[in-house]
């Protein structure tokens, strides 16, 4: 048994002799590729994040407070539109100054372009100034508001923001 192992042995070393050559030159590295495994991938052209800051969290919290009190805002001033359409009554001009409200408050809080952002608060102040100094509601200025804001809902409904990769 022990000769028999022994031969084992030999013929193994044997064949290490052999093909030591060949089992080096597969498992070699060679310098570039080394250096390749080692450095760190150059950094990749992507746009800076805004990264929040430690005493961001209250800006942050007012940022989803005044999202969801402009949202609550311009569906309240929506619905008493819409229930003044399909029902057939007249309406003052109170709820479109809380639908207009509800506009600037909500680009305030979630529009991040300064210019886009202070061009809906403005156009929504105005309309409300001019609604306030016209007095009354026509049919037509329901209509308008009831379908712009059809739109503007189905936008953002298909609309998908580019994920970073």
């Amino acid at each position: 048994m022990k000769r028999a192992f022994g031969r084992m042995l030999n013929i193994r070393e044997g064949y290490l002799a052999k093909h030591r050559s060949l089992l080096i030159r597969t498992f070699h590295v060679s310098e570039t590729d080394r250096n390749q495994l080692t450095m760190p991938p150059e950094p990749m052209n992507e746009p800076e994040r805004r990264e929040p800051e430690e005493d961001s969290g209250g800006d942050n919290q007012m940022r989803v407070a005044g999202m969801v009190i402009g949202t609550a805002l311009i569906f309240i001033g929506f619905l008493d539109v819409f229930l003044s359409i399909s029902g057939g009554f007249e309406i003052d001009i109170i709820p479109f100054l809380i639908y207009f409200g509800g506009v600037a408050v909500w680009a305030n809080a979630v529009v991040e372009n300064a210019t886009i952002r202070y061009s809906l608060i403005g156009g929504a102040l105005l309309l409300a100034a001019i609604f306030f100094q016209y007095g009354e509601v026509l049919f037509w200025h329901k209509q308008v508001l009831f379908w712009s804001t059809v739109v503007v809902v189905m936008y953002f409904m298909f609309y998908e923001p580019k994920k970073p990769i």
